[in-house]
């Protein structure tokens, strides 16, 4: 039996919580879900955006899964704080492409690895109506364990062993100076991967042009954040973007995109982020063999191309591309 906090959110997170739902249902596994609030409704509900029982409930929990939050006006991001509860510093967001969707190459296949509780992220800010300042907090401690997350991720991945570092360390020399020697100091350990790094803003063309060559990267918070929504857009949109939160005691996972207000209630959204994201959860859980069904699951019913979302050039709802995708982990 395990125990899956269920955190829904509100927009379209609701949607496509209920297709990752159905999906578990029919597994043959036990499931006892625990629900909890969080987002935009939940605080004109209860005056917080993360309330501290949804906290204990994913405490209590084998491992979450988040649906999706509209932004709260003047409140914290109920996702960002979440993860700082459970010390999820491990951001995992896989990038491929799939046959039947158009991708900017059809051999892509990478994840990028972000830290995920500190940089700008750490939501210091401060000032007056003239000058407001945001610190940007990167710890070695933190570089360190991110890298290392990075580097025995090549290690079970090897596709092409190796892990790029991206960063900014001609400019914010001292913060993002602290990140790339971090990173470097913890290759030693792993001398058979090979390794790279990059600035940012290279990174951000070479993905268009050459994300092919790109297997494991590792960056800060922001940087991480931002290149994951592009390489999504590589790939056929963040509908296909599945992301973990890993830690050393908890497991968040969640899809990429947002609550998409303008298209919540139209039960129109694309389940296969939350799909996928959901098959993460269960190759974190240990299984393995039901986890690659899904996913073998999502790309038959995607290369198929009869039961597509309308992001993905179809008309199905959101259910419908769900009761597909089971029908197909049968025949994976």
């Amino acid at each position: 039996m395990y125990n899956i906090a269920i955190i829904s959110g509100d927009g379209i997170g609701r949607e496509v919580m209920e297709a990752s739902e159905y999906l578990l249902n029919k597994l043959d596994l036990n499931f006892n879900f625990n629900y909890g609030e969080a987002g935009f409704d939940c605080f004109n509900k209860n005056g917080t955006t993360l309330p501290e029982e949804t906290i204990k409930i994913a405490k209590s929990s084998d491992a979450t899964l988040f649906g999706a939050s509209t932004s709260t006006p003047g409140q914290p991001s109920p996702i960002i704080n979440l993860r700082k509860e459970l010390d999820v510093y491990a951001n995992l967001r896989p990038i491929k492409s799939y046959k039947g969707i158009k991708s900017i190459k059809d051999n892509i296949d990478f994840i990028i690895v972000r830290e995920n509780t500190e940089g700008l992220y750490s939501q210091i800010e401060y000032g007056d109506s003239e000058k407001v300042i945001a610190e940007r907090v990167i710890t070695r401690k933190a570089s360190e364990k991110i890298s290392e997350m990075a580097f025995k991720l090549a290690s079970r991945r090897k596709k092409q062993n190796k892990v790029t570092c991206v960063h900014k360390s001609n400019v914010l020399k001292k913060t993002d100076g602290v990140f790339k020697e971090s990173f470097y100091n913890v290759a030693e350990k792993y001398p058979q991967i090979n390794t790279e790094d990059f600035y940012v803003d290279a990174t951000a063309m070479y993905l268009i042009t050459n994300p092919e060559n790109f297997d494991v990267i590792v960056s800060t918070n922001l940087f991480g954040d931002i290149l994951s929504d592009e390489s999504a857009g590589l790939v056929g949109g963040l509908g296909l973007a599945p992301s973990g939160n890993i830690g050393d005691k908890y497991g968040l996972f969640e899809p990429v995109h947002g609550s998409a207000p303008d298209i919540a209630g139209k039960r129109i959204s694309n389940p296969c982020s939350m799909i996928l994201s959901t098959a993460m959860m269960l190759d974190y859980l240990g299984e393995k063999e039901i986890a690659s069904k899904i996913n073998c699951a999502v790309e038959n019913v995607v290369a198929k191309g009869k039961v597509l979302t309308p992001d993905l050039g179809g008309k199905a709802k959101t259910m419908d591309m769900a009761e597909a995708i089971v029908s197909e982990v049968i025949q994976c």
